[in-house]
This record gives structure tokens, C-alpha cells and sequence, in this order.
């Protein structure tokens, strides 16, 4: 008689209410599947979503508004429009500044990612022992203070420091004296800096091309050497298209940091020697504070912001082109 009833009225009363409920468009839940977002969920990410738009959103916005200004940071400002723009491409000092920048990208970013692949290509052919000490090594300079990277380096570079007391004993021996005051020549200041991002950036890219390295199945490299593959040949049929992904991570962390080099720079040279050493990130600081040149500093800085956007977007979509 219970079972009759049950399909007459087409319910199972052995359900629970809240799940019929549930299931109906009336119901408690609207409809929706169980488990769908709520706005309730939006209390989670608020704070995080406060601290990015008071710490960075806020001050981006801010700063676009002062770079269409002339100001001096005290005095009435005026109405610029899009000159302080144009002054980024026009004034010879900051033009010295971007190409210095494309210089340091390739010591920052291409030179890493080279050296890296090589190391990690001769690690794919053999095995190394201690070699998760030889990658925390390596990754070190990536947990350092950009700071005291800055103050080694310069002890490093001095006049009587480790670079030019090994040159010393070279000359003693009958080689030219390659000394030099490296950090205060005019040819050899930029190239000295981008050593010292060379030296930074290797660890990351090394980091990032063994982690892709350990997903490659070893059946792959087994074939390549069954078919009388070398180590170049090998390389670039299966190490590098597998890395492909982590390459394109490497290269757009690295030429970040290119891109906002400002603590290494201020600490090591200060610009100098002249304008050798001078950055679009460090010409923001110098524009803004010491030549009272708000609203151009903020122009730079928008700049910079904008290339680092462009830099990141164009390194993914090279990499989804690939993979359609």
C-alpha cells in the first residue's frame, strides 16, 4: 500500500527534504548545483584584494594621473598631457637609459637561460651526485637581498678586490694587466653590472629547466641515442621542446627583473661612472627625487609598467601560438 502511494505521488518520502529542495529550480538553492561559488566567497579574497588594490593598484592609478602633470612635487602643478611621454623617447639621457636596459635584458635574461640549458643539457646525459646541493647553490642568490648582492659585488669588483687581485697574479706571470676600476670605467661599468644579474638569474633558470627535465620520459632520450643522436642533436629534439613552457616562465622572470632593476644599480654605481649605468627604474627614483621632475618620473614608471606587461604577454602568446 506504501509502495502504491509512492508512485502515485511520483516522491520518495525516505528522501530528505533539504535534497529535494535541493533539486528543485524553488528550492533552498535556487536550482544551482551543489557546490556553486557564492558571493559569500568574495569575504575570502577581500583583504588580499584590498592589499593589492591599496598597495598596487592604487598607486599605478595615482601615478598615471601625476605623468600627465609638470610638478615638482611641492609647488601648483601643470596641466602636461602626453609631453612627459614624448620627453621619455626624446631626452638623449633617458634614451641612453632604455638601451642600457636591452643591454642588461640579454645579461639578465638570455645569458642565464643559455647557461642554464647547457648545464642542465649535460645533466640529462649523466648523473651527478650531490646534485640537490650543487642546485641550492645555485639558487642562492635568488634568496639574497638584492642589497647585499650590490655590496659583494662591489668589494668584489674593487680596486684591490678578488677580480683584480687574480688579474694581478696573471700579469705577474707574463699576461697583459686586464685590471681595471671595473665599476667606475665607462665601457666596462654596464657590462660588470649585468655579470652580477647573470649570476642571479642562472639559479632560477636552472631551477625551473631540471624540474621540466625530471617529466621527460627517459624513453625519449633512450630512442634519440638508439638513432645515433649526439648531445646537440638530442638537445634540441628533446630537451628543449619539452622545456618550452618553463623557458617562457624562465625568460619572462628574468627580464622582469631586468625590467625593474633599480637596488643593484643605486648601491653598486649609483648611475655612474657619467650616465653609464643608468636604467629607466633608477631614472624614475632620480627624476622624481633629486631633479624634482615628479610628473616625468611617473611617465617612466608607466612605461616601464606597461613594457613589463607587454613583455609577459608577448612571451605566452608566443608559447600558446606554439601549441596551437
Amino acid at each position: 500500500m506504501t509502495t502504491v502511494a509512492r508512485h502515485k505521488t511520483g516522491k520518495n518520502r525516505s528522501e530528505p527534504a533539504d535534497t529535494r529542495a535541493a533539486g528543485r529550480p524553488g528550492g533552498r538553492n535556487g536550482g544551482r548545483p551543489p557546490g556553486e561559488p557564492r558571493a559569500i566567497g568574495w569575504l575570502y579574497v577581500l583583504p588580499a584584494l584590498l592589499v593589492y588594490g591599496g598597495f598596487l593598484l592604487w598607486p599605478l592609478i595615482r601615478g598615471a594621473q601625476f605623468s600627465l602633470y609638470h610638478w615638482d612635487g611641492l609647488g601648483t602643478a601643470e596641466w602636461a598631457g602626453f609631453s612627459n611621454y614624448a620627453s621619455t623617447w626624446t631626452d638623449p639621457a633617458l634614451r641612453g637609459a632604455f638601451g642600457h636596459l636591452l643591454v642588461l635584458i640579454v645579461f639578465y635574461s638570455v645569458f642565464p637561460c643559455c647557461i642554464a640549458f647547457v648545464l642542465v643539457g649535460a645533466m640529462s646525459r649523466t648523473k651527478i651526485r650531490g646534485l640537490v646541493f650543487f642546485r641550492t647553490v645555485l639558487f642562492l642568490p635568488q634568496v639574497i637581498a638584492m642589497v647585499a648582492v650590490a655590496v659583494a659585488w662591489r668589494w668584489v669588483y674593487s680596486a684591490d678586490g678578488p677580480v683584480n687581485t687574480v688579474l694581478g697574479w696573471l700579469h705577474s706571470a707574463g699576461l697583459p694587466d686586464w685590471r681595471h676600476g671595473w665599476l667606475g670605467d665607462f665601457t666596462f661599468a654596464l657590462p660588470a653590472v649585468g655579470l652580477v644579474g647573470t649570476w642571479v638569474g642562472i639559479g632560477l633558470a636552472l631551477v625551473l629547466f631540471l624540474a621540466g627535465v625530471q617529466k621527460i620520459p627517459r624513453e625519449l632520450y633512450e630512442a634519440a641515442r638508439i638513432d645515433g643522436a649526439g648531445a646537440i642533436r638530442e638537445f634540441f629534439t628533446v630537451t628543449l621542446p619539452a622545456l618550452r613552457r618553463e623557458l617562457a616562465v624562465a625568460l619572462t622572470l628574468t627580464t622582469i627583473m631586468a625590467i625593474r632593476n633599480f637596488d643593484l644599480i643605486y648601491m653598486a654605481t649609483e648611475g655612474g661612472p657619467g650616465n653609464a649605468t643608468k636604467v629607466p627604474a633608477y631614472e624614475v627614483y632620480n627624476r622624481t627625487f633629486n631633479t624634482g621632475e615628479v610628473g616625468l618620473g611617473c611617465a617612466i614608471g608607466v612605461t616601464l609598467a606597461v613594457l613589463a606587461f607587454a613583455v609577459t604577454a608577448g612571451i605566452g602568446r608566443l608559447v600558446e601560438g606554439k601549441d596551437a
